[in-house]
């Protein structure tokens, strides 16, 4: 397992202890004192499972188990790999953060800032598959389809 898969890997797990303390404070506060909570950190509760942790996992898993680039591929490049994982984090990241700072400030800079890191993600998750795209093929088992094996 080489560096960026880990880097994904353990960034998802970074986003599910992140995840799991926001709907715990929002548990807490639901059922201690009453405060049901708003949208705002349901939303980075679920950004940080779901996108953080979720999608961090599944693209780190992807990059470690798809086949390798064809020798001809032109598409797959590790540096575009590594620049969704920064967008993807960072935007999940700042999207989090935003999130939970809306509900002290209606201004342009929290919501501008959960707007721009919803577009990295976006933009992450895009880059990532574009640049996989060409290593989602047939290695060995069109030969073994072929031969009227079943998958």
């Amino acid at each position: 397992m080489y560096t960026l898969v880990r880097r994904f890997l353990k960034t998802g797990v970074a986003f599910l202890a992140v995840g799991l303390a926001i709907g715990l404070w929002m548990l807490v506060r639901r059922e201690v004192w009453g405060v049901y909570p708003g949208a705002y950190p349901t939303s980075a509760h679920t950004h940080a499972i779901l996108v953080g942790f979720v999608m961090s996992m599944i693209l780190g898993v992807a990059l470690w188990l798809f086949p390798r680039p064809a020798g001809d591929d032109r598409r797959y490049s590790p540096r575009v790999a590594e620049v969704a994982y920064w967008l993807l984090t960072l935007g999940t990241a700042g999207r989090v953060l935003g999130e939970l700072l809306r509900p002290f400030s209606d201004g342009l800079g929290p919501r501008g800032l959960v707007v721009a890191c919803g577009a990295a993600q976006v933009a992450g998750i895009g880059i990532f598959f574009h640049t996989m795209w060409s290593r989602i093929r047939p290695v060995g088992s069109r030969q073994r389809e072929a031969k009227g094996e079943r998958f």
